[in-house]
């Protein structure tokens, strides 16, 4: 199958799932016949001699097959007298409409009774035209893992008796708040892996970007999509530039910037702005801003870090969230020095960035500064010891090392 095709696949997904979707209400087994038909146009559509190439109606073939599948999956359900009585004599199929089903499919698969784990895994196969083993290859687990939590999300939906349509407009914002998060989950899972040998699953973090600019597409006045599609697009731009010749990870400050993508940096130059001029200023929007200075920038030297530092000042009111408290530190610690970074670092102990290996990653790096490379090998190394990505786990352990050459 060529690049084409699989994105055309992808791009139709959720057009025919939307159709089965609307026509019969099941939403579990229309998505079920749906994956069959993107199955089959894996063969099927294959240049001659293998397969037929791809049909004039793309759309009609994938709804026409999927509508197979559905009703025959309903006839082998012997058990179940009253689905077999509906479907007796078969209608036409659902027809393939201009209508553009990618949120209400978006809000569905991130209902709110789902877990954050099985709303990523039910929006890339279901939205994202992902089949269960390439979605459990992405995440680096089994095959019938995924599966299985799949089909858990699918259940949940099904007690949940939530219906395929957009959710009462008083419900709206905070569906679409969790619709965010979660595709922000699936790009930060592509762009830094949580474990694993490479430092990024650049599949993820494309589809991550596919979907949010489909969000985008569906409610382009939203200053939170904006800034979120922004967001990505600015941290992607750097992704050539992250590892080096033998994938070891590059931080910022030593990247080679004239290996980030341009026109990335451009396009998401102009959302983020964009995303700003909208109000009230989200934190999508401010962490794009953010992103957006970084990428500006023309050297590590230039960047304005007073303004970086008043943006996380407004994101970590706004938000709470420790992580900006973290990053905020490292902004802090280049405008009032590593002392008083050192000193916020401090008010995080004991929270929940504890366990983790990113608040000691942070601490090494200001002892580091401040000229204290005891405290600094002694922080890498126990980051090192925290990480379960073997490419951040390398780099770590290599600035333990130089840190301790350097205390001797």
């Amino acid at each position: 199958m060529t690049d084409r095709t699989e994105d055309l696949l992808r791009d139709l997904a959720p057009r025919v799932l939307g159709a089965l979707a609307r026509r019969w209400g099941d939403f579990g087994a229309c998505e079920d016949a749906v994956q069959e038909a993107l199955l089959a146009a894996v063969g099927a559509w294959a240049p001659p001699p293998g397969g037929s190439g791809v049909p004039d109606d793309p759309a009609a073939w994938l709804l026409r097959v999927a509508h197979r599948r559905l009703v025959d999956h309903w006839r082998s359900e012997t058990a179940r007298r009253r689905r077999e009585e509906v479907v007796a004599v078969e209608p036409p199929p659902a027809e393939a409409t201009a209508t553009d089903d990618t949120l209400v499919l978006l809000l569905l698969c991130c209902h709110p009774a789902l877990t954050p784990a099985s709303a990523v895994a039910l929006t890339l196969r279901a939205v994202g035209g992902l089949t269960t083993a390439e979605v459990a290859r992405a995440f680096l687990v089994p095959e019938s893992t995924m599966a299985q939590r799949i089909s858990r999300a699918k259940a949940t939906l099904r007690a949940q008796a939530a219906p395929f349509a957009m959710p009462p407009a008083e419900e709206l914002a905070d569906r679409l708040r969790v619709v965010l998060h979660v595709l922000y989950l699936v790009f930060n899972e592509g762009y830094t892996s949580t474990s694993g040998t490479g430092l990024h699953r650049v599949e993820l973090s494309a589809e991550a970007i596919r979907l949010t600019r489909l969000l985008r597409a569906a409610r382009p006045d939203d200053g939170e999509v904006t800034g979120l599609l922004a967001l990505m697009l600015l941290t992607d731009a750097r992704r050539p530039a992250r590892t080096g010749p033998g994938g070891e990870l590059v931080p910022l400050p030593e990247q080679d910037r004239s290996l980030w993508d341009a026109a990335l940096v451009a396009e998401g130059g102009a959302l983020a702005d964009a995303a700003m001029a909208r109000r009230p200023i989200g934190e999508y929007a401010l962490q794009a801003a953010i992103a957006a200075v970084h990428d500006r920038a023309p050297s590590a030297a230039a960047t304005d870090w007073r303004q970086v530092l008043a943006l996380y000042e407004a994101l970590e009111r706004l938000s709470g969230n420790p992580v900006v408290t973290l990053n905020k530190a490292v902004a802090l610690s280049m405008v009032a020095g590593p002392d008083a970074a050192l000193a916020l670092l401090a008010t995080l102990d004991g929270g929940p960035l504890a366990a983790g290996h990113r608040l000691d990653a942070v601490r090494a790096h200001l002892h580091e500064s401040a000229g204290d490379h005891g405290a600094a090998a002694a922080a890498y190394a126990r980051a090192a010891g925290r990480t379960t990505n073997v490419a951040e786990r390398d780099y770590l352990t290599l600035r333990a090392a130089q840190a301790r050459l350097l205390a001797t």
